[in-house]
């Protein structure tokens, strides 16, 4: 390491953060990267320790001491090329991933971890200013094609190995505009969206053809498939992709919605979080939307403590809510973790996101028995909830005795996470399911991502269910090659 006694030397240095009173009055990232010599500095706390648990604990096994190296000796070209070996698009990551490698920072057993992540920001912010990241197009065609179903992280990863690897790619995606959850799942304040659309020019410039509007399949029937974010104004059947192309990989995410099926749910107000967002994020950027669902002035209540869940609480703050309070149906777990007890794996701790700094009263260890209703002009509109309190023992949870609460309510986002993806996309296929109704398919060296379907494979949240993104983006890596392998009788691209 070039600073061997870096970490003795230099606190851990976090990105910063522009005002809450300015950053709730836009939609724009407010995330302050470091500096090249903020950057350089951070990098120098990385260890000489030998077994780099960080590796590990990155889904895409970024090789992580070695680009920390290099931003501290400068040779910022070199770190986004080791960067890009293992990730496709560390301007997603860099601003989204939670960072499960800095769990697994070795300073992290008695220290403040590397800020792996920040550095991570910090290079490929660099090497797009500096005009590094280019296209990449095959020296050589191979003839073969194929269809990717789902545009998000993992279709976007896998579609840009495989172009690279010389086959004639075609990405086919439901909405308007390319992305999948990336682009209508995550607000725009946590990853503007002109990043997403950078890559897709790189990505048409390497060879893959997009196609938008275009469902593959048939339309999800009444419930909460139906309530999936869909433009689509053309359907492809599956015989026409399996006639066209000579394979086909479903990278849909897991889109469908868990409901919370208590009286008064079919009141007006009561939404998924996936009705709330993606519709602010297609005002962003320029949609037109016909009674737009907004918290301006009204009392919402997020059910669901997650990363959804915080969005939903930023995104109501930036149109005026009176009030926004989550809930979380765990109690609330310790603000610091046993260190000792859980390294080098991800830990349970009480997290604060952006968005609950910007206001939000949290609730944890809290169910919710009832929707209730208005009278008069407020009949059939949600206005309130009941509660009770909650009380864990071994792992189980039973009710309070009179524990029982009514909150005030004008906006319920249910944010409870996602079941699966939505059935109607592998059941047109034929696809063998799991018991969480995702594509049944291995992560196999030999015959990985293949589902029972000939030449029809599947990866990200399609086949693992809900994740992260870059544990999407690993898996379309990692069934791009077995695509490839099956295509051509062995792969040159990185597993």
């Amino acid at each position: 390491m070039g600073k061997v006694t870096g970490f003795l030397e230099y606190e851990r240095l976090e990105e910063g953060y522009e005002p809450v009173p300015e950053r709730v009055k836009n939609y724009k990232e407010f995330v302050i990267g470091l500096n090249n010599e903020q950057a350089k500095v951070q990098a120098a706390r990385c260890m000489d320790c030998g077994t780099p648990f960080c590796n590990s604990g990155c889904p895409v096994n970024n090789i992580i001491p070695d680009f920390n190296d290099l931003v501290f000796q400068g040779d910022w070209k070199n770190a986004i090329t080791v960067l890009h070996t293992t990730n496709n698009f560390p301007e997603f990551t860099g601003r989204i991933c939670p960072a499960p490698c800095e769990a697994a920072c070795t300073l992290n057993v008695n220290d403040d971890a590397v800020g792996i992540k920040s550095i991570e920001h910090a290079i490929i912010d660099r090497a797009w200013q500096e005009g590094w990241v280019v296209p990449q197009p095959p020296k050589v065609k191979t003839g073969k094609k194929v269809a990717v179903v789902g545009s998000g992280p993992a279709g976007m990863a896998a579609a840009q190995q495989l172009a690279r690897a010389g086959h004639e790619v075609t990405v086919f995606e439901k909405n308007s505009r390319i992305g999948g959850l990336l682009r209508y799942g995550i607000p725009d304040f946590k990853m503007e969206k002109t990043h997403i659309d950078r890559r897709v020019e790189q990505m048409k410039a390497e060879g893959v053809t997009f196609r938008t509007s275009v469902l593959v399949g048939e339309m999800p029937k009444a419930g909460p498939a139906s309530k999936v974010t869909n433009d689509a104004q053309t359907i492809v059947s599956p015989e026409q992709l399996q006639k066209e192309f000579d394979a086909v990989l479903l990278c849909g995410g897991a889109e469908q919605s868990r409901d919370l099926p208590v009286p008064g749910r079919d009141l007006e107000g009561v939404h998924f979080a996936m009705e709330f967002l993606p519709q602010q994020n297609k005002v962003v950027a320029g949609d037109k939307i016909k009674d737009q669902l907004r918290a301006d002035g009204k009392h919402v209540i997020v059910i669901g403590g997650g990363d959804t869940g915080s969005d939903c609480v930023g995104t109501s703050n930036r149109h005026g809510a009176a009030s926004v309070t989550q809930f979380e149906l765990m109690p609330q777990p310790p603000e610091e973790e046993d260190r000792p007890l859980t390294w080098p794996y991800w830990p349970t701790k009480l997290r604060t996101s952006s968005s609950h700094e910007e206001g939000c009263q949290r609730e944890f260890a809290i169910a919710t028995k009832e929707f209730m209703g208005g009278t008069g002009k407020d009949k059939g509109k949600v206005k309130g909830l009941k509660t009770v309190e909650l009380e864990w023992k071994n792992g189980k949870m039973s009710e309070v005795p009179g524990s029982e609460k009514e909150w005030q309510a004008d906006l319920v986002l249910l944010a409870m996470g996602f079941v699966s993806p939505v059935a109607s996309v592998l059941d047109t296929f034929g696809i063998d399911k799991d018991n969480r109704g995702n594509a049944r398919a291995s992560t196999d060296f030999t015959g990985g991502y293949a589902t029972n379907v000939a030449k029809v494979f599947a990866a990200g949240d399609m086949r693992r269910g809900q994740s992260l993104v870059v544990w999407a983006i690993r898996e379309g890596r990692q069934a791009a090659r077995a695509v490839d392998e099956f295509l051509m009788g062995a792969s040159g691209l990185p597993r």
